[in-house]
C-alpha cells in the first residue's frame, strides 16, 4: 500500500512541479517529514493531496528514477532560507535566468569606450566630428595591446566618398586622438536623415584590419551650431538577418528583400557633393545697359550657373584619387549648343572650380528646362570615367527641386545649395 500511494505521489508531483536540477545537499526521506508531515512514513493519514492548492515543487534526486534503494530528494527551500541550490519555482527559475544574462560581461567592458564630439555649422553647411579618445579597447595584437584608429561614414550610403579617418595610435589601448574630421556639404535634410558610424579598428600592416567596436550617432541629436559631447560603449556592428533559420517561404522572401536592398542602395550611392549657385537675370534696360558696360552686350534675360565646388568625391583612379571635372547642360537641346564644361582639377577629391556659365533664356522658357549636371574623371587615352550627377528641374525632388524654385521665384538673386551626386546617369544623357 505504501508503494501505491508512492506512485500516486510521484504523478502528481510530476504534474504541478517544474523540475529543475540544482546542486545542493541531498537529504534522506525521514528529513523530509519536517517540511512535509504527510509523507512521514510514521503517518498513518492516508494520502490525499489537495486538487485547488498544488503540492509544492521537489527536485528529485539520484534515487528518485524508481530504482532500488532509498529514494533520495532535494527539499524545496523557502526564501531567504539557508541552504544550497537556492530558489526551485518556475517564476524564481525566470528571474534567475535574466539575473544571470544582466551581469554577463556587456560590450561596454569588452569593447571599450569613445568619447568625440559632433558640431554641426549650419551657415556653412560643415560638420565637425572631434574625435577625442578611447579607453578600454579591446586588445588585438599578441603583445595584448592593438594599434587602433577611428573611421567615420555617413548612413545609409556609406561608401569611399563618405568616409574620413584618423591617424593611427601605436601600441595602445587607451588611444588619445583630438583630431577633427569635417564633412563639406551637409544639408539640413542630411541632419534629419543621416546617421554617423564612428568605427574603432586595429591595423595591421601584414595582415587585414580588424573591427574593435562601432558607435552609432543619429544627426538628428545635433543641434545647429551647438557643440554635443558623447561618451559611448562600442559595440558590435549588428548582425544582417541570416535566412537559413528560417522556413521556405520566409527565406525565399528573405532573400528576394536582401537582394532588392542591395540594388536600391547600389543606385543610390553616393559619389560626392557638388556646390553650385543660380541666378536669374532679367533683361536689361537702355540704363542698365550703361551702367553694367561690362556685361558683354546682353540685352535679354538668361541664367547664371555657377560651378563652385566639390567634395568628397569617389576616388577613380589607382592613386586613390581622380581628375575631375563639370559639365552642364539644359535640356531639351535641340541644337546641341547648351554643354559647358569648367577646367580639369588634378589628382584630387576635393577640387575647386568657381567657374561661371551663361544661358540667354527668358523665365517662362527656362520654367520647361532642366540643368543637368554630371561630375567626370578625365583620363588621358581612353573614355573618361563618370563619378556622379544631379537634375535641377521642375520634375525634380527635395533639394534639387527646392533650388530651382528658389532661383525661378528671386529672379536677380543668387542661390547658392549643395547637391548630393549619385553614381546614376540622368535619364536624358542617351541623348546625346
Amino acid at each position: 500500500m505504501t508503494v501505491q500511494r508512492g506512485k500516486k505521489l510521484s504523478i502528481s508531483i510530476q504534474e504541478h512541479m517544474a523540475i529543475d536540477v540544482c546542486p545542493g545537499p541531498i537529504r534522506p526521506i525521514r528529513q523530509i517529514s519536517a517540511y512535509f508531515p504527510r509523507l512521514s512514513p510514521t503517518s498513518p493519514t492516508p494520502l490525499s493531496p489537495n486538487p485547488t492548492s498544488p503540492p509544492p515543487a521537489l527536485s528529485p534526486g539520484s534515487g528518485a528514477s524508481g530504482m532500488g534503494g532509498p529514494q533520495l530528494l532535494s527539499p524545496l527551500l523557502a526564501e531567504g532560507r539557508p541552504g544550497g541550490g537556492g530558489s526551485l519555482s518556475l517564476t524564481s527559475s525566470i528571474d534567475t535566468s535574466v539575473e544571470i544574462h544582466s551581469s554577463d560581461s556587456d560590450d561596454c567592458t569588452a569593447l571599450g569606450t569613445l568619447e568625440f564630439e559632433l558640431r554641426y555649422d549650419q551657415s556653412s553647411s560643415e560638420l565637425h566630428c572631434t574625435v577625442k579618445r578611447a579607453k578600454g579597447l579591446k586588445p588585438m595584437d599578441f603583445n595584448g595591446l592593438a594599434d587602433p584608429y577611428v573611421k567615420l561614414h555617413l548612413l545609409p550610403g556609406a561608401c569611399k566618398a563618405n568616409k574620413l579617418k584618423t591617424k593611427t595610435i601605436r601600441n595602445s589601448l587607451n588611444p588619445v586622438w583630438n583630431e577633427t574630421l569635417t564633412y563639406v556639404g551637409i544639408t539640413e535634410e542630411d541632419m534629419h536623415r543621416k546617421t554617423l558610424r564612428l568605427t574603432v579598428c586595429d591595423e595591421d600592416k601584414l595582415t587585414h584590419n580588424e573591427l574593435i567596436g562601432e558607435s552609432r550617432v543619429p544627426l538628428k541629436r545635433v543641434k545647429p551650431d551647438q557643440t554635443k559631447r558623447f561618451h559611448t560603449c562600442l559595440e558590435h556592428p549588428p548582425p544582417l538577418p541570416s535566412p537559413t533559420a528560417m522556413g521556405e517561404a520566409l527565406r525565399g522572401i528573405s532573400c528576394y528583400l536582401r537582394e532588392w536592398e542591395n540594388e536600391q542602395l547600389h543606385s543610390l550611392e553616393e559619389r560626392g557633393r557638388l556646390l553650385l549657385s543660380l541666378q536669374f537675370l532679367p533683361p536689361l534696360s537702355s540704363e542698365d545697359e550703361d551702367v553694367e558696360a561690362g556685361s558683354e552686350g546682353r540685352r535679354s534675360g538668361g541664367l547664371c550657373v555657377g560651378v563652385k565646388r566639390c567634395a568628397h568625391l569617389a576616388a577613380m583612379d589607382v592613386n586613390g584619387f581622380s581628375d575631375p571635372y563639370v559639365k552642364i547642360y539644359l535640356k531639351p537641346d535641340i541644337q546641341k549648343k547648351s554643354k559647358h564644361k569648367t577646367a580639369v582639377m588634378k589628382k584630387t577629391l576635393n577640387p575647386e572650380f568657381n567657374e561661371e556659365f551663361f544661358y540667354e533664356i527668358s523665365l517662362s522658357e527656362l520654367a520647361n528646362k532642366t540643368l543637368e549636371v554630371t561630375v567626370w574623371d578625365y583620363d588621358l587615352g581612353r573614355s573618361n570615367d563618370f563619378i556622379g550627377g544631379v537634375c535641377l528641374g521642375c520634375q525634380s525632388q527635395g533639394d534639387a527641386l527646392r533650388h530651382w524654385t528658389d532661383c525661378l521665384k528671386n529672379k536677380g538673386r543668387r542661390v547658392e545649395r549643395w547637391h548630393i551626386l549619385t553614381n546614376e546617369l540622368p535619364r536624358t544623357m542617351s541623348h546625346d
